[in-house]
């Protein structure tokens, strides 16, 4: 058993010396005064929360929509009240199965240009159409709610092939460094279909199955209305065999990627088919080009269905944590990628929070070893004030670092320091609002 930060963790059954399986088993840990409140209910069927820099009065939730259109809704933070006007309605998409508005990321200078980018699958193609698509604000950045509609210019399109596994996370890495470039960065799935048929998580002539990382602040294809972006110098694929829009391969439907604000380092989680959930690990130095191995593996096995598995690719990346399909405390069916937390419980401070949208389990890994994660289960630890966190579509920060849990249900619930407090980290010091807690 193994104690960090106040918490006990207790190793789960089924360990190698290289990576960590988690089997069925009781976990057995001290928990700190921590729990959920919830701050917004009501929502469509949101998939993602987050902030702009600089900002942290505000919180900005996305909607998958229906009906062809989805919203951007603000939730005010210091008031603890929804905006009744969305931030951004997207009309044009195609928001069935696994399709919709899927992701939202601001610029880096969004203070002074105004600019955030959506992630949403547009009527069209095959089976829809994968846009990067770029906005500006209507009026001040830090102060204006709405959002200029007629401003959207498409960077990037990908054709998707089947309705399922369309990726959705967009982010930008975190200058650590003075002077280091931000980029943006696009999870895409492979495309979907059973088993990745068309097989282009292995394909590098295919934007399918990939983390893509482009120069939003260039454009390199001035003569293409249709590619807005410039290709960073330094991506792997740069003047070798490979689109060179790829940073790394080898993913199946990556679902909720993060940079840990801190250090740079990306954590990548990664759907599986019928036998492992992953969460992959990229260290903020890497040159990219890792290959994580779907679909020839599926987490740290070969592929067992559709006849696809094979062993690892050459220099293939294993997860740094799997879990196993099932109902037990360290099982589920489909991972929800978290963050590495920075906000305000000490306890829980530099440890990656992730769940399961299925078995709705909730785990906290200590990663200061990555060969030998240790996890616990966590849900105990965060019984909300009101209401079930269940069905977790995403993980969210504000500009200050607190996390947020997103529920597919419309809930959106936010992990606090001590029962029924909810704490923003906001200016000159802390701001500690205490709401009473309901059973």
């Amino acid at each position: 058993m193994k104690r960090l930060s106040g918490l006990f963790f207790v190793r789960p059954l089924g360990l190698t010396a290289a990576l960590c399986v988690a089997m069925p088993g009781a976990v057995n840990a001290e928990g700190p005064n921590t729990s959920t409140v919830r701050v917004a209910t009501g929502l469509s069927s949101p998939l993602f929360a987050t902030a702009a820099p600089d900002d942290p009065s505000r919180l900005f939730i996305v909607e998958r929509g229906s009906g062809g259109n989805a919203n951007i809704r603000i939730l005010d933070l210091t008031t603890q009240t929804m905006h009744s006007e969305p931030f951004l309605t997207v009309p044009g998409l195609i928001t069935g199965n696994e399709r919709g508005l899927l992701g939202m990321t601001f610029h880096p200078d969004y203070a002074d240009n105004g600019l955030f980018y959506i992630n949403a699958t547009f009527s069209g193609g095959t089976q829809g159409i994968t846009r990067i698509r770029e906005y500006s604000v209507a009026g001040d950045p830090l102060t204006s709610n709405i959002a200029d509609a007629t401003s959207a210019r498409d960077l990037l399109s990908i054709d998707q092939p089947f309705s399922n596994h369309n990726g959705g996370w967009i982010g930008f890495n975190p200058a650590i460094e003075p002077g280091q470039p931000q980029y943006l960065y696009i999870a895409t799935g492979d495309g979907g279909g059973s088993n990745d048929p068309l097989n282009t998580g292995q394909r590098l002539d295919t934007l399918h199955g990939k983390l893509l990382r482009v120069d939003v602040n260039s454009d390199d294809f001035p003569d293409d209305a249709s590619r807005n972006y410039a290709i960073p110098s330094d991506n792997p694929f740069v003047g070798e065999t490979g689109l060179d829009e790829i940073w790394a391969y080898g993913l199946r439907n990556p679902w909720r990627n993060s940079f840990d604000r801190m250090t740079g380092d990306l954590w990548i989680a990664d759907v599986g088919q019928n036998a492992r959930e992953e969460i992959n690990f990229q260290p903020h130095d890497s040159p990219g080009g890792e290959n994580y191995g779907w679909r020839l593996r599926e987490g740290t096995i070969e592929t067992p269905t559709g006849g696809v598995g094979g062993p690892p690719p050459p220099g293939a990346i294993d997860p740094i944590y799997e879990y196993t399909h099932g109902t037990g405390p360290f099982q589920g069916q489909s991972v929800t990628g978290g963050y590495l937390y920075r906000g305000p419980v000490t306890e829980l401070q530099g440890l990656y929070i992730f769940a399961d949208f299925i078995s709705d389990n909730i785990w906290a890994l200590d990663p200061s070893d990555l060969a030998d994660p240790q996890v616990v289960r966590i849900n105990d630890w965060l019984t909300p004030d009101v209401g079930q966190i269940q069905n977790i579509s995403s993980f969210g920060e504000d500009a200050v670092g607190n996390l947020y849990i997103v529920s597919l249900n419309g809930h959106v619930f936010m992990i606090v320091p001590e029962p029924g407090s909810i704490v923003l980290l906001a200016g000159a010091g802390l701001l500690l609002v205490r709401r009473k807690c309901r059973a």
